[in-house]
């Protein structure tokens, strides 16, 4: 061979050479410049920002603010409105609902429940006055049925029993508004209801005249009722 020959192709391998080194130093430069992605379970890389957290959805009306219907077939009650207020029962504030000729409920620290829930739910109307809707609650009889439809339910309680309050009676109107009623400081385990109207016509009757600031007899007749059942209205 031709020295000048030996001497091409040696100057050719090293160019081949040196375009190799070249080439891996630019792959690693390139690799060092992406950022790395942090590993996952399985291997696979990190996904993306996560969407935020979807908002809870907004409570519900408290059942006992909520306005209620009230049906009692058994002595002609359709529809009677029943309007709530936070008090106690035939307070001042209740007794202006009442004159309206609608039922009232009260709630708070004196008050009950509301529709379905545990514990007692109050509903007071007039029995002689402005329509006198309850004017018949006194012939409620055990096994009667009450409906009260509320936000969209209807819930069916049975009347169980009668009781009469006295209103110059703390201990009378303690066991009206208690949580079960008729046993004040029980724990309460189930829904019930308590239906009052004045007893106006029997104290007349008996001559006992009382009459508190709101112009209250002094006793109320009150049909008490367990909850047996709730369906969408």
């Amino acid at each position: 061979m031709h020295p000048l020959h030996g001497l091409r192709r040696a100057q050719r391998a090293v160019a081949v050479a040196a375009a190799v080194v070249l080439a891996a130093g630019c792959a690693a430069v390139a690799a060092e410049s992406r950022p790395a992605e942090a590993p996952v379970a399985g291997g696979a890389a990190a996904p993306g920002p996560a969407a935020p957290p979807a908002q809870p959805p907004a409570d519900r009306t408290d059942p006992r603010t909520v306005t209620a219907r009230l049906t009692i077939a058994s002595i002609g009650l359709t529809d009677l409105r029943v309007v709530p207020y936070e008090g106690t029962t035939d307070d001042r504030a209740g007794t202006r609902v009442q004159d309206r000729g609608v039922a009232a409920s009260p709630y708070g620290e004196e008050g009950g429940v509301g529709p379905g829930e545990i514990g007692n739910y109050l509903v007071t109307a007039h029995r002689l006055s402005a329509g006198g809707p309850l004017r018949d609650l006194p012939s409620l009889d055990r096994g009667d049925v009450v409906l009260v439809t509320a936000d969209g339910t209807v819930y069916e309680y049975r009347i169980t029993g009668t009781r009469e309050t006295s209103f110059r009676s703390e201990r009378s109107l303690a066991e009206q508004r208690a949580e079960v009623p008729g046993e004040p400081g029980e724990k309460p385990s189930r829904a019930m209801i308590t239906l009052s109207t004045c007893a106006t016509p029997e104290d007349d009757a008996a001559g006992n005249h009382w009459r508190d600031a709101n112009n209250n007899p002094e006793h109320r007749i009150d049909k008490i009722g367990v909850l047996v059942s709730s369906r969408p209205s």
